[in-house]
């Protein structure tokens, strides 16, 4: 992609981000490490990825569940840092209630974030891959790593830009009383 699209793609993603997020609810509280709860529960575009077989999903597939929903790449080093910690909050937490859904944007495909998983170590999460990284601009995602909460409906109560440390206590115990009351 030439220089001039590039940025005139990124101009508008921006935009478009802004505007969206002017547009949501205010804040009504927040959590560990930032972690912002809206007011009310936003309505969360659709978007498509494919689970590590090539199985198209949307986030429908996961209704009924809490969802933190982690957009990342497996080039983004913040994304890199966090994954451990996201892949214990998921041994922690995981269940039939609630699912840490991390959605690579990476274009290589899955291959690439199997190989990341190894390397580092990564059980308990699985592969899910947006090769055309459209999700993270359709989320309102001004950045990566950007991590959504989900209620059981699919709507957005919340969201974190930026690395955290998911695996804290107060972390657990603040995703944990979500699970409970949401």
């Amino acid at each position: 992609m030439k220089l001039p699209i590039l940025a005139g793609y990124l101009v508008a993603v921006f935009l478009m981000t802004a505007t969206s997020l002017a547009m949501a609810a205010p804040s009504e509280s927040s959590g560990p490490q930032g972690f912002l709860l809206w007011a009310t529960p936003n309505d969360v575009a659709q978007i498509s990825f494919e689970d590590s077989g090539g199985t198209p999903l949307t986030l429908a597939d996961f209704e009924g569940k809490l969802i933190l929903l982690n957009i990342w790449a497996t080039w983004c080093g913040p994304c890199r840092e966090e994954m451990p910690t996201l892949d214990a909050l998921q041994a922690e937490l995981g269940s039939d209630d609630f699912e840490v859904v991390a959605l690579s944007i990476d274009r290589k495909g899955v291959e690439i974030v199997n190989e990341f998983y190894q390397e580092i170590g990564i059980e308990h999460l699985a592969p899910y891959i947006d090769k055309t990284g459209m999700a993270s601009a359709d989320l309102g995602a001004v950045g990566i790593p950007t991590t959504l909460l989900l209620d059981r409906q699919g709507k957005e109560i919340g969201r974190l830009v930026g690395e955290a440390e998911w695996n804290t206590q107060d972390m657990i115990d603040f995703l944990a009383e979500m699970i409970a009351t949401r």
